[in-house]
């Protein structure tokens, strides 16, 4: 067998109804692939049964005698962000310590993890953490960092990992997902730069703007099966690929609960921060934020990763105790004045990595997006008839209303995410907050994600707070724009760019 590996007839059953079906693939040395299709069509799952992390895969994928994939496989994904973030989470001792902290799996640790220690090297370690911009973070936790930094350590891993392991397997998930923009082109550069023809990569993106390069093949997927696979021009230009590209979008043109809650006559300002500073783990993040959000803004932030996007949405909806004892005002009520936390939570609905990463197995999809009412990760309530009703006239919304009874964990990643927008605007909520919200999704999705908001901004009594990485990636409605922008001593405060 002269190829890296090679799956033949390969069946996967997931859920009750859907299969994964692959007839024919071969990954050969020194080739790099991109895996391509858009949300649901199985490209997560194939990427498991190749590395190795499914039952099927030791009777399925047949490996070149020389490689072994229990040493040679490196992934990086969200799937194995989330079980990272999971297993340091569950290892913390922080609350049986002196000094009530656990620092965790550090940066450093984690890449060097993919090597053994006869194996290290200290230059190309320092090489990576230089270019994806870790080097100060090099003894942080991975607990305390932002979805973004965690992503780029993983791919720091599997590099690092990768060039030690001759004949190696890299395959990426979206290496992109959650980095800022400053930072894409550095990655793009360090990933063409250190591949070689020693080892195979397969890169799986469902946005045509982010094939790489650097991708010699392109395997063409949708509905957990390969249409077409071969060089990539030649795949862009058949006609499978040119019908994925051109779907159209498919909206209502009224949306649930639109017009049942009648804006207020007279609103002052929604939200309001006077000189508001914030630390994380110890260390300043925020200085000096003043900032104000009136019942007729539409409002987009901006910022590189760890500059304290999260941590500031996290001292308006609720999450933050150092909102607290300063001038936070929601409402025209200062935060901390005898309100609760599901009071606050009750004005917003949210759509964050964070809470994608709380939300485990064993949830149905419409008892997700009916814990929305409950501002719950998850359902603990009887729930009512009209409650599942306005849950599944949400998701039929999303085009998952099919789903409604299949196990969150079921869907894809993108999936997921609509799901938890749909969670979010179940109970039409005051603020909408969208940490990221187009992380996951294809093309299509996308544009549907961003006209959908459009539509929830001129029918809903909701506003929206908006976060983005991507250039351009915002609905039209937005009339406020801002930046974090580096401060004195390393922390960062807001600039208004419109």
């Amino acid at each position: 067998m002269t190829a890296l590996l090679q799956v033949d007839q390969a069946l996967c059953r997931i859920g009750r109804k859907a299969v994964l079906k692959i007839d024919n693939l071969e990954l050969e040395r020194g080739q790099h692939y991109c895996l391509f299709g858009p949300n649901g069509a199985g490209k997560s799952l194939l990427a498991t049964l190749l590395a190795g992390k499914r039952r099927e895969s030791g009777s399925y994928v047949k490996w070149a005698e020389d490689f072994d994939p229990r040493r040679q496989i490196f992934l990086v994904s969200f799937e194995e962000q989330q079980r990272l973030w999971e297993r340091d989470n569950r290892l913390d001792i922080s609350e049986y310590s002196p000094d009530a902290a656990d620092q965790g799996t550090s940066i450093e640790a984690l890449i060097c993890s993919a090597r053994t220690r006869q194996e290290q090297d200290e230059t190309l370690l320092d090489e990576l953490l230089q270019v994806l911009n870790l080097a100060a973070f090099r003894q942080q936790g991975i607990r305390f960092l932002s979805s973004g930094q965690v992503r780029k350590a993983l791919l720091a891993r599997a590099l690092y990992g990768v060039k030690a392991a001759a004949g190696g397997l890299l395959i990426l998930d979206e290496p992109l997902e959650s980095i800022d923009r400053e930072s894409r082109a550095h990655i793009l550069n360090c990933i063409e730069q250190l591949l070689d023809s020693r080892f195979c990569s397969l890169s799986l993106h469902r946005r045509e703007g982010d094939i790489p390069p650097y991708a010699s093949h392109l395997l063409l997927m949708q509905d957990l099966r390969l249409l077409a696979q071969g060089p990539v021009e030649e795949i862009r230009q058949s006609p499978q690929f040119r019908t994925m590209m051109t779907r159209q979008l498919e909206l209502p043109s009224v949306l649930p609960g639109a017009g049942e809650i009648e804006r207020p006559q007279q609103e002052g300002k929604l939200l309001e921060l006077h000189n508001v500073s914030a630390a994380w783990s110890g260390k300043p993040v925020l200085t000096d934020i003043n900032w104000q959000m009136t019942a007729s803004d539409h409002v987009l932030f901006e910022g590189p990763n760890g500059c304290g996007k999260s941590t500031f949405l996290s001292l308006i909806d609720g999450d933050n105790h150092q909102a607290y004892g300063q001038q936070v005002l929601l409402f025209g009520r200062r935060k901390g004045s005898g309100e609760s936390v599901w009071e606050v939570k009750s004005h917003f609905g949210v759509v964050s990595n964070e809470l994608h990463n709380k939300y485990v197995k064993g949830w149905r999809v419409q008892d997700v997006v009916v814990s929305g009412f409950y501002d719950s990760v998850g359902l603990y309530d009887d729930s009512g008839a009209l409650e599942r009703e306005k849950a599944l006239a949400w998701l039929q919304v999303m085009d998952l209303e099919d789903s409604a009874a299949a196990y969150y964990h079921e869907l894809s990643f993108g999936q997921q995410r609509l799901v938890l927008l749909a969670r979010a605007m179940v109970k039409q909520p005051r603020i909408l907050i969208l940490d990221e919200p187009c992380v996951g999704l294809d093309d299509y999705h996308r544009r549907a994600v961003l006209a959908l908001l459009d539509q929830i901004a001129g029918q809903c009594l909701t506003q929206l707070l908006y976060v983005s990485h991507v250039a351009g990636e915002q609905p039209a409605c937005i009339n406020r724009h801002y930046r974090f922008v580096p401060a004195a001593g390393g922390v960062h405060t807001l600039q208004q760019l419109l």
